[in-house]
């Protein structure tokens, strides 16, 4: 499910204003930031690692979902928001100690997925990165021993 432009601006905005508690010149030990998401009431939270809201919002379009996906449908979509917020450089000026990380949780806190890692010395290796790799390697070792 996308998001319309409205809630997305709106998660957004959300966002900038939790990290935005992390601007000042002293750098913050925070190893993650956790976001919730109530599929009842539509709440997003974001949390830092004592458990402080840093920010909250409500996403009409997740209360009105009824998909048995909804925990898939919220990491895609948070992650594709974050994504694009940090290619649009929204974290450039955040002073939380790298690495960190977005990372989505329930409600007892345990991760459901990592969203995204900030670290600007480590990739993170996803499926659509791996896509094909096993067709690829055995082309090349097919290509090896044939010589």
């Amino acid at each position: 499910m996308k998001l319309n432009d409205s809630s997305s601006a709106q998660l957004k905005a959300t966002i900038r204003k939790a990290i935005g508690k992390f601007t000042v010149e002293d750098e913050t030990f925070v190893t993650d930031l956790h976001i919730q998401a109530n599929p009842q009431t539509g709440t997003v939270s974001l949390i830092d690692d004592d458990d402080n809201e840093l920010g909250h919002t409500s996403v009409k379009e997740w209360v009105e979902y009824d998909g048995d996906d909804f925990e898939e449908m919220v990491t895609d979509t948070l992650t594709a928001i974050l994504q694009e917020m940090k290619d649009a450089g929204d974290f450039a000026k955040v002073q939380i100690m790298q690495p960190y990380s977005f990372v989505y949780v329930d409600e007892d806190k345990e991760t459901i997925a990592e969203l995204l890692l900030m670290d600007d010395d480590t990739l993170i290796v996803t499926d659509g990165l791996l896509k094909g790799l096993d067709e690829e390697l055995n082309e090349f070792l097919k290509d090896l021993l044939s010589d």
